[in-house]
């Protein structure tokens, strides 16, 4: 196999590719991989300052890229996202639900407010851009890919954040549902499930813990490492470039998977 026909395997130039928190951590590992493979990417978020120095730090890199200011977990934003995507591209190829939160709260803390957020941002806002997204892609009669960012908290429980591990266990099966009602329309769904990545969210938890028990960040994240057998926290690239291989002809024959993707700690 040459070397030029694996390079066009991975090429997403002429993609469209709509990023959901897009300014930081994964989400913006995410959305350089995907521009640096050719796509033109926009990526969403509701900090504009940091989504703008993603922009330029893009951009820096040759790479094509637009930001715009969304909810994630806002149905009308959703559908606004991809008619400025559209609007800016020429289309839509394939949607990346980034965006997520999860704030530490044990059980018997834990408010409605915190849930409901919780749940907006996690799970509805991945029904809601994945409908939006799907009906531009039927519309256009081209497919398309919808890629969801997961979390081993949606398959192993760890403490603490129970709203969190039923967001992310609801987003996995949101995945192969979808998969299973829109493979028919050339549309493909598929999951990336993060174990322990090092970016600013994961630091504030950290420092949460921290706070609420009293450990120390250091102690907290060197008995962490002890449960994971490739002995390191993983980072932003390592989920990208996976979710390359989601969005790449690559993945051509996959349909309603989950890759995990968190150094063996699952088989600790």
């Amino acid at each position: 196999m040459s070397k030029q026909r694996i390079e066009r395997l991975f090429d997403l130039s002429g993609k469209s590719v709509v990023v959901t928190g897009g300014a930081v951590g994964i989400g913006k590992g995410i959305a350089s991989w995907l521009a640096d493979a050719g796509a033109s990417v926009m990526l969403t978020d509701i900090d504009m300052e940091a989504a703008n120095r993603a922009v330029e730090e893009i951009r820096a890199e040759g790479g094509n890229v637009e930001a715009i200011l969304a909810d994630a977990g806002s149905p009308a934003d959703a559908k606004e996202v991809v008619a400025a995507a559209i609007d800016a591209f020429g289309g839509l190829d394939v949607l990346v639900n980034n965006a997520g939160i999860y704030p530490m709260s044990p059980f018997f803390s834990t408010t409605e407010e915190l849930w409901d957020r919780v749940m907006d941002i996690n799970l509805k806002g991945v029904f809601f851009y994945s409908q939006a997204a799907a009906q531009s892609m039927v519309a256009a009669e081209r497919g398309g890919k919808i890629i969801n960012v997961c979390s081993i908290d949606g398959l192993r429980p760890t403490g603490m954040i129970a709203h969190y591990n039923a967001s992310k266990g609801g987003v996995l099966m949101l995945t192969k549902a979808l998969a299973l009602e829109l493979a028919p329309m050339k549309i493909q769904v598929n999951a990336v499930a993060p174990g322990g990545i090092m970016t600013p969210g994961t630091d504030e938890t950290r420092k949460t813990i921290t706070d609420t028990v009293g450990i120390a960040s250091e102690e907290i994240l060197g008995e962490f490492l002890k449960r994971v057998p490739l002995g390191r926290t993983g980072d932003e690239d390592d989920i990208a470039k996976v979710v390359l291989f989601l969005a790449s002809g690559a993945s051509d024959y996959m349909c309603g998977e989950m890759v995990v993707v968190d150094g063996g700690h699952l088989l600790a």
